[in-house]
């Protein structure tokens, strides 16, 4: 149960959902359980400018660990009063139902934000950051709703997925989750001193409960390489563990209902998902997969340092790798984490990419425009001038096809664009023709 369990409690109370419909509990407990999830109507803060749904029948649903530092949560930020996102990932349920994977996002991820609705009815200007601060956009008053359809609108831009139902969990409800069943257990190899995290403890196993096990999935700059790339494989441990502890009290569902009372109460979806009964449905769909055939991974990534030497903090994704993997999901296809991981051992950096910049579209200057919006995310920019004619789409084009991958590397760093061999391309770079769609997406 190793993947299921990870999978169904990363869905941030799924699980309980399950083991609710499963234990034939009274219908005065279900009623109370439904009640304490909160809906929200995001569909109409979107736009229309979303990817196609390439699969239709399979589902991917945004979850969002929300840190909100308001309130209970206000100890775990100094002068942060808006709302966090601790944990980004995309499940993708396939269309037959035999298989899914689990897609993280880490919350350094520099990508583009494109414009988003702040909840007060103003708009924010599109701009390159974390991934993570897109719920903060959106939930500048506080809105969750907002907030999410921010996040959905982030990651749709920069994966080219179409997102169908979000749900997030609150610190404060994980905590309540964890209490619920007296504790989770967990081995650390060398002690932990984290202030930030608010987190003490001495190495070896032992039960953590409250405080310590929220500070014990936050910590991260005082473990290992302080990356937030480990902070997720700590996460999906606690988390893997919490399922298997639910899991074990099955036969007494009153042992359970605070567990499940904490669960539920932590809980926002869409307005679609919102309830036990929708929530059952969908837990239920990822009970029947097979172990082996649930997937649980993170967005192939390096270091933004390698780019830009004085970015020390973020991580860029790595293509052509992440357009292959969203591809796959966005066409319902399966992916192979191994094949990937092994895809992914080399990366080729932006720093390694030299680019000649043409002007598709009679704009002056435009050239040199974009010329510096590349050099900004590493890459090497070589050249630019006017292309023989004006174009209208953007394209990425290259002579020899050992410049194959370094294309794609560009086009993954852009908006819809399309790799093409062409013999009029300049030897020895990669050709980017601006037209009047040109964007960056990371």
């Amino acid at each position: 149960m190793t993947r299921r369990g990870r999978i169904l409690a990363w869905v941030g109370g799924v699980l309980g959902v399950l083991i609710l419909a499963t234990a034939g509990v009274g219908t005065w407990m279900y009623l109370s359980l439904d009640g304490n999830i909160k809906g929200a109507n995001v569909g109409n803060r979107l736009g229309e400018d979303r990817p196609a749904n390439l699969s239709p029948g399979s589902k991917n649903i945004l979850v969002v660990g929300s840190d909100s530092r308001a309130g209970a949560n206000a100890k775990y930020g100094k002068n942060l009063t808006t709302m966090q996102s601790d944990t980004l990932l995309v499940l993708h349920i396939a269309a037959n139902r035999e298989w899914a994977t689990a897609v993280s996002f880490p919350r350094d991820s520099w990508v583009s934000i494109p414009s988003c609705d702040r909840g007060n009815g103003s708009q924010s200007k599109p701009h390159h950051f974390k991934i993570n601060e897109a719920f903060t956009i959106g939930g500048e008053t506080g809105d969750i709703g907002s907030a999410a359809a921010c996040t959905i609108r982030t990651v749709e831009k920069n994966t080219g997925l179409r997102i169908d139902h979000f749900l997030s969990v609150d610190f404060q409800g994980f905590k309540g989750m964890v209490n619920a069943l007296d504790g989770i257990e967990v081995c650390p190899k060398y002690p932990i001193h984290d202030k930030k995290a608010h987190l003490d403890m001495e190495a070896g196993c032992q039960t953590v409960k409250d405080e310590k096990a929220l500070g014990y999935v936050r910590t991260r700059y005082s473990v290992g390489d302080g990356s937030d790339i480990g902070r997720i494989g700590r996460q999906q441990e606690f988390m893997k563990a919490l399922g298997e502890k639910a899991q074990s009290k099955l036969g007494s569902p009153t042992a359970l209902y605070d567990f499940l009372d904490s669960a539920t109460k932590s809980l926002t979806t869409d307005e679609e998902l919102r309830g036990v009964k929708p929530l059952a449905e969908l837990a239920s769909t990822v009970k029947d997969i097979p172990s082996k055939r649930l997937t649980f991974l993170t967005v192939p990534n390096y270091s933004r340092e390698a780019d830009v030497p004085t970015d020390k903090a973020n991580v860029v994704w790595q293509y052509p790798q992440a357009t292959d993997l969203f591809s796959d999901l966005a066409h319902d296809r399966e992916v192979d984490k191994d094949e990937l991981a092994k895809k992914s051992k080399n990366p080729i950096t932006a720093r390694t990419v030299r680019v000649r910049v043409l002007n598709g579209t009679g704009t002056s200057g435009l050239a040199a425009q974009v010329a510096g919006q590349l050099r900004a995310l590493g890459f090497s920019v070589v050249s630019t001038g006017n292309a023989h004619e004006v174009t209208e789409e953007t394209t990425v084009s290259y002579a020899d096809g050992a410049l194959k991958p370094q294309a794609q590397v560009l086009a993954g760093r852009l908006s819809g664009i399309k790799v093409t061999q062409s013999a009029e391309a300049t030897p020895g770079v990669v050709t980017l023709t601006v037209g009047p769609n040109f964007t960056t997406t990371g």
